[in-house]
């Protein structure tokens, strides 16, 4: 039998050049259990890396850095992930349809890009996270993390953020209590958290520049899309 990639006969299950099996399995409910396992990093656990950004996320997150990055799933995925779980439920529950849900008179450029981020809270969060990275490295130039170790961090940070409105908005479409608002005091009091706790956990000013960075991050993310949307609209009468 030959490697159906380099044409090269095969003496063992595998190719020496690319790896691939010499038979590869039929695609059956055990391959498809399998590959989920394998993009949530299931072997590991998703549950682990949530019980661990909630009780030292500092700590675990500067390991990932430094010492090991396969005890925590990976943090793009990790954000996709949680930001889909909230989406779900928002969809089926329709909670957000009372707090945040956009509405114009007539169609415009700045409500596309919202109703897009809307439905695509996974992407959206990684593009907010790029905005509060920017002044998290602002506020904490003297630390020696660059711009993409910070991004890499808010994804942990910011995909726990998903996880609490997640946990809220079932609270409320199976109670009805409205506490979406105490769900976004507590999120952002998380993450205010979290980051601090990744600097240095000690210093309480680190706390104060991390509420900061990320509310400034959040309203930079929100004002641009209505800053170009509305250059294009006045444009395109022209």
């Amino acid at each position: 039998m030959n490697c159906k990639t380099y044409n090269k006969e095969l003496t063992s299950k595998y190719c020496p050049d690319c790896g691939q099996p010499s038979e590869l399995k039929r695609i059956d409910g055990h391959y498809i259990i399998h590959e989920i396992e394998h993009v949530l990093h299931f072997e590991r656990g998703i549950l682990y890396t949530i019980r661990e950004l909630i009780l030292n996320p500092g700590q675990n997150i500067r390991n990932y850095f430094t010492h090991n990055r396969t005890r925590l799933v990976k943090p793009i995925i990790f954000i996709i992930v949680t930001s889909l779980i909230y989406t779900l439920l928002n969809h089926f529950f329709h909670i957000e349809d009372e707090y945040v849900k956009y509405h114009e008179a007539k169609k415009s450029t700045t409500g596309s890009i919202v109703k897009w981020m809307q439905d695509h809270y996974g992407y959206a969060n990684i593009m907010m996270g790029v905005f509060i990275a920017l002044w998290v490295k602002l506020f904490f130039k003297k630390y020696n993390y660059n711009f993409y170790e910070i991004l890499i961090m808010l994804c942990f940070v910011m995909g726990m953020g998903m996880l609490i409105f997640s946990v809220f908005v079932l609270i409320e479409g199976l109670t009805h209590f409205h506490v979406m608002t105490i769900a976004g005091v507590i999120g952002i009091a998380y993450c205010t958290w979290a980051i601090g706790h990744f600097f240095d956990k000690k210093k309480a000013g680190n706390y104060v520049k991390a509420l900061t960075a990320y509310i400034l991050g959040m309203i930079t993310f929100w004002v641009l899309p209505v800053i170009f949307g509305t250059l294009i609209d006045i444009l395109s009468k022209h």
